[in-house]
């Protein structure tokens, strides 16, 4: 059986392509097909030749692929997957909207329905500047096309699978379309435990407007006597050095092994963001660290808060300094409670392994065998199934 891989673009690893290198890890000998594909470390790909559509050579496409993701529906759509039996696709943009034929079978990973094309679009048009002139109203337009196509070719999946019950309520609302969550893998094994804590509360991530780390350092640069890490780079930035006060260091992009080594030793882990899941969130834990989070999104699914029994963090519950250090000032209150070995039995749920094993399985269980004959009402040679209880209605 030939099997497709699909992917939006590969431009950096983050969360999602963690998550594809997992799925090429299931289907070794799958062709791997994206949008572009300008990485430079091939780990996620597993070293693997990537196809990718014309938008890879559109001028400055390097540095500005996302200006060009009016074309990319039309861009995904040229992708000539009719050679193959199993289409999986890994989207947080496009990569659904792929063509297959009813002799195919297209599962879809859906890491977020387009985020700024829906329930997202106005905070990414503010946080755009788009919000009011000429601009505003094309971005508006663009969108709206954008959502239409969307949803339009969610109806060409078989079978929708999200990385978060939150994303499958999303799913919903957007596709009106059921979806199996499957959690997504956290690297376990390059994450050791740690139970000794020093002072310092750490954040980690792209510095871009919905991670909100802007708030993180604005909340503990009132508190002077807290000591606060932020590791990471972005477009934010400058931003987020201006607010900065002493207490906090940033130390820009770090090698994973020292974002591992601060996550280790951080007393806690801090994150902002409405997230689709959060990866980070469960590294943090699977290295013994509890986590401060906002109370929304997928953080919701992997962290036990207080006052739950055995709580691997805390909740708070606006995108605002004050709730956040309220919920800081919890944390150090209840600091007894924490424990790092909890910490990590909770990431464990979410280890590649048991990623693989949930893939693997929604698959083999929804694959039709013997070359698909089974989409046929019957099979070649064979004669038509009779319905015994009809033909005697019939005869009587």
């Amino acid at each position: 059986m030939k099997v497709a891989i699909v992917h939006d673009w590969l431009v950096v690893s983050g969360g999602a392509e963690k998550v594809l290198k997992n799925i090429i890890e299931c289907f070794p000998k799958a062709d791997i097909f994206s949008i572009v594909d300008f990485l430079e470390d091939r780990e996620c790909v597993k070293g693997k030749p990537v196809k990718t559509s014309f938008v890879q050579r559109m001028p400055f496409a390097r540095k500005r692929y996302r200006a060009y993701l009016p074309l990319m529906p039309i861009a995904i759509e040229q992708v000539d997957l009719s050679g193959y039996d199993l289409v999986i696709s890994s989207s947080h943009a496009v990569a659904k909207g792929v063509l297959t034929g009813p002799n195919q079978i297209h599962v879809s990973y859906v890491h977020s329905p387009i985020r700024y094309a829906w329930d997202l679009q106005h905070q990414y048009l503010r946080e755009s500047h788009l919000n009011t002139g000429l601009k505003s109203v094309l971005a508006r337009v663009l969108l709206h096309y954008i959502r239409g196509w969307d949803s339009r070719s969610a109806n060409g999946v078989d079978h929708l699978l999200a990385n978060s019950k939150f994303i499958a309520r999303r799913i919903k609302k957007a596709y009106q379309r059921e979806a199996t969550v499957i959690y997504p893998p956290v690297d376990l094994a390059n994450m050791a435990m740690c139970t000794q804590k020093d002072e310092f509360y750490v954040t980690a991530s792209r510095m871009v407007p919905y991670k909100r780390i802007d708030l993180i350092v604005r909340a503990f640069s009132q508190t002077p006597e807290r000591q606060l890490v932020v590791i990471g780079d972005g477009p934010e930035m400058k931003k987020i050095k201006s607010v900065a006060g002493d207490n906090v260091t940033i130390l820009g992009h770090q090698p994973f092994d020292v974002l591992v080594d601060h996550l280790r030793r951080a007393r806690a882990f801090v994150f902002a963001a409405e997230e689709d899941f959060g990866i980070s969130v469960v590294e943090a834990q699977a290295c013994g660290t509890p986590v401060i989070a906002f109370g929304r999104g997928g953080a919701l699914e992997s962290v036990v808060g207080l006052p739950l029994e055995r709580p691997t963090g805390v909740f708070f519950g606006e995108q605002t300094p004050e709730s956040l250090l309220a919920a800081v000032s919890s944390f150090e209150h209840n600091a007894n409670l924490f424990d790092p070995r909890q910490c990590r039995r909770n990431a464990e749920r979410f280890s590649s392994e048991n990623f693989k094993t949930a893939l693997t399985n929604f698959i083999d269980s929804h694959l039709p065998y013997e070359g698909f004959e089974q989409f046929l009402p019957y099979r070649v040679g064979e004669q038509l199934p009779v319905d015994e209880r009809h033909l005697a209605d019939v005869e009587s």
